[in-house]
């Protein structure tokens, strides 16, 4: 599985930028400017994922889904983040490997359409 510097260099590359011309547009929630080095950090996993914020912004400026991004940050987007209950989220694990297409919840082996 992608990490997510994998997940947000490929973006990057596939939109045409270049990593200082996404750092100049991004801010962090208290109004700084995000630093091209910063964002070189991310990029070779030598940080945590950024705050919400942030993977908000990146996905707007990369044109990739904000989902993507919470989804390789190991993190939930906030309009989800919040106590569910067994059945609630055993419905929704099992929603994921239905999508995925694997085969009795086990990822990476491939069931049959």
């Amino acid at each position: 599985m992608k990490t997510f510097g994998q997940a947000i260099t490929e973006a990057r590359k596939k939109a045409g930028l270049t990593q200082k011309e996404v750092a100049e547009r991004l801010r962090r929630a208290d109004g700084r400017k995000v630093l091209p080095p910063y964002l070189n950090d991310l990029e070779h996993d030598r940080r945590y994922p950024p705050e919400n914020e942030v993977i908000e912004q990146l996905a707007k400026i990369l044109n990739i889904s904000p989902d993507v991004l919470y989804f390789y940050a190991k993190r939930l987007p906030e309009d989800v983040e919040r106590d569910a209950d067994d059945n609630q989220v055993e419905a929704a694990y099992r929603a994921f490997r239905k999508a995925l297409d694997t085969k009795k919840g086990r990822p990476g082996t491939r069931g049959s359409k």
